[in-house]
């Protein structure tokens, strides 16, 4: 057992102490950092160089801060989600409610600027169909037609045919037959049925007569009205916006009550906006004072309520053929385009609105096709509010207009330094407005191609629903009630079909929110790489980064440095055959320790000597090598010594 230990001490003084049994701490880490499988570790011991071992610590440090980081959040998510549940209640802004009476001026006042057009588009009517107002059905015959001047059926003259096949039509205003030469468009329809009595007009280009277009109507009233609003809008360009402004329904006019979260308010809580086809409209909760107003609670009660005086009595006839007002829900920097998705509201009756709101984003690029702010968008937003696909297609119709006809449609704002179209100035701008909006709709105009969705917008949906009011039982009171509410400015009886009752609500506080998010982010893609690398290489980033260190910066270095050895190497031989190389005209070659072909990194030996070349030149007489074979040992004794043979016999 002794000889045993003594083997076990020794073997044990001779190997290098490890793991536990290290005499310091800072053996115990290097042990540690040297058989431990934590990438990092290892590489803060082997590397070489203090920046290199500095960097790793770094990266390890990091590693670790970053374990632990996610592990708490791990643990906290874990406990808290089963520990305790959150409910949240949120006041919502209240959307911007903008009302429009259907009718935009008041009749009695523009029709002073209407009174031709009324009396011709009377006389078409009587031409049509044989009636005229107050009077007895007469038809006149062509010569009272000519008798008279009508400027708006001669510019753009009303037709009627009877047989669309044969492309002939009576003048309704000189009631003579032509031969139609032009392109006919049907208005209307895409199956018209019956190509028989058919009404439109034809549309020219006043400098080329040949070149006309011929528009038909299903039916006499669209026929009529869409000629009426031609002629109308021309006339309104003319017009400056303050008069038409003074023409419109005021604040106090529309408006007998309002109630808004179960308070009072008026007038003041409106902001007035002028919309060129609706003339004066209102925004309630508009923000312009920097004030957005907000519901906590769902429900009829706290919504907007208002009552809104129609007065039917000065509607123009011609121009709308409904009652009542137009409105539209719209966030507080969006455009309220009325004639596009307004609702209308009937008169005589109580209308609620219940609305949910939901907020939406899309991903853009790579992910959809879609804007965020419009300012990648090849179009100038002529509206002044925030980017939308309509504002988009309404600005470029409209620049196209100016750029195609050398005016502005007068539906939609003015670009700088143009004006709205008028015949006096432009007579051609109806023809080429028709041309131009045929183009747009077939997208020939490439605004459908420059025009993106918006990634991100609000959106209110509605639930209609009407009731009749006011009652019979309460009618009589009620109107009384407003009639003396109102009595100092209309000075009359209200009845029920000029008044138009409106609540828009929350029918509940629920916000719905959808967004779109990538299926694969850079966390997924990461997360799918370390699986893998794990799965099959038991890989991690520290390991990885050490692959790099290996193989790309190390290797790198190594190639470098191979390859600068051997370009030094080839320099210096480069000089050295340039200095061997003798000058024409040169002495004789040098010789000895001077000889070129003595230079070597190796110290010549006696063998390497004999292998030199002789010099070209003064070749001199060499000293021959001895000849070993011819020398002797002599003894230096002439006998051998006594204690020589004493040794050997024994």
């Amino acid at each position: 057992m002794a000889a045993g230990r003594k083997i076990t001490a020794k073997i044990k003084k001779t190997l290098p102490v490890t793991g536990p049994q290290a005499p310091t701490l800072g053996e115990l880490m290097r042990w540690y950092c040297l058989n431990t499988n934590t990438h990092g570790c290892r590489r803060i011991v082997v590397s070489r160089g203090r920046l290199r071992r500095l960097l790793w610590i770094a990266l390890t440090l990091s590693a670790v801060a970053l374990i632990l980081w996610q592990c708490a959040e791990l643990v906290l998510g874990y406990y808290s989600a089963s520990v305790s549940v959150t409910v949240r209640f949120q006041k919502l802004r209240f959307p911007a409610v903008t009302i429009c009476n259907i009718n935009p001026y008041k009749y009695s006042v523009i029709k002073e600027y209407l009174s031709e057009l009324d009396k011709e588009t009377r006389s078409a009517l009587e031409s049509l169909y044989g009636f005229s107002e107050g009077k007895p059905k007469v038809r006149r015959d062509a010569e009272d037609r000519n008798a008279t001047a009508y400027q708006y059926l001669e510019k753009v003259p009303l037709l009627r045919f009877e047989d669309l096949t044969r492309k002939e039509a009576t003048d309704l205003h000189s009631g003579h037959k032509r031969k139609i030469e032009s392109n006919i468009f049907h208005k209307g329809s895409t199956n018209i049925g019956d190509p028989q009595n058919m009404i439109g007009f034809q549309l020219c280009d006043p400098n080329n007569s040949s070149d006309c277009a011929v528009y038909t109507f299903s039916s006499g009233v669209n026929a009529i009205q869409e000629w009426y609003k031609l002629h109308y809008m021309n006339i309104m360009a003319q017009i400056p916006l303050e008069r038409k402004v003074n023409m419109g329904y005021s604040a106090d006019d529309l408006l007998l009550t309002c109630f808004f979260d179960g308070l009072s308010c008026d007038t003041r809580n409106f902001t007035p906006f002028y919309h060129p086809l609706h003339g004066n409209c209102y925004t309630f909760n508009s923000g312009e004072n920097g004030t957005i107003l907000s519901t906590s609670t769902g429900g009829s009660e706290y919504g907007l309520q208002v009552v809104l005086y129609i007065e039917e009595a000065d509607y123009n006839p011609f121009l709308v053929t409904s009652t009542g007002a137009k409105i539209i829900i719209h966030d507080q920097n969006e455009y309220p385009f009325i004639e596009d998705i307004g609702t209308e509201i009937e008169t005589a009756t109580a209308t609620s609105i219940g609305m949910h709101f939901t907020e939406s984003r899309k991903l853009s690029e790579p992910y959809s096709d879609c804007t965020e702010s419009g300012a990648d968008i090849n179009v100038e937003n002529l509206y002044n509010k925030t980017y939308s696909l309509q504002i988009c297609l309404h600005s470029c119709f409209q620049k196209a207009m100016v750029d195609h006809c050398g005016c502005a449609q007068y539906a939609q704002p003015l670009p700088a330094g143009a004006e709205y179209c008028n015949y006096k100035k432009h007579p051609s701008w109806m023809y080429c407005y028709y041309k131009l909006h045929e183009k747009f709709v077939k997208e020939q105009l490439d605004c459908q191609q420059k025009c993106k969705e918006a990634c991100s917008f609000k959106e209110w949906a509605l639930t209609t629903s009407i009731a009749q009011w006011p009652s019979t039982a309460s009618e009589d009171w009620m109107l009384r009630v407003l009639s003396w509410d109102k009595g100092q400015k209309i000075n009359k009886m209200l009845k029920k079909t000029d008044l138009a009752n409106l609540m828009v609500f929350y029918k509940d506080l629920n916000k719905r929110f959808i967004s779109e998010n990538p299926a694969n982010s850079i966390v997924i893609l990461l997360s799918n790489f370390g699986g893998q690398l794990g799965l099959w290489m038991s890989c991690s980033v520290v390991c990885v980064i050490e692959i790099v260190e290996v193989f790309f910066i190390d290797s790198l270095s190594i190639i470098m440095r191979r390859r600068w050895q051997k370009t030094k190497k080839w320099w210096n031989s480069r000089k050295a055959k340039q200095s061997r190389a003798p000058a024409p005209g040169t002495g004789p070659g040098k010789q000895g320790h001077d000889n070129p072909a003595c230079i070597d990194e190796d110290l010549p030996t006696f063998n390497t000597a004999l292998r030199l070349p002789l010099p070209q030149e003064n070749h001199l007489p060499r000293t021959p090598p001895p000849n070993y074979s011819t020398l002797r040992l002599d003894t230096t004794f002439t006998e051998q010594l006594p204690d020589t043979l004493e040794t050997e016999s024994r």
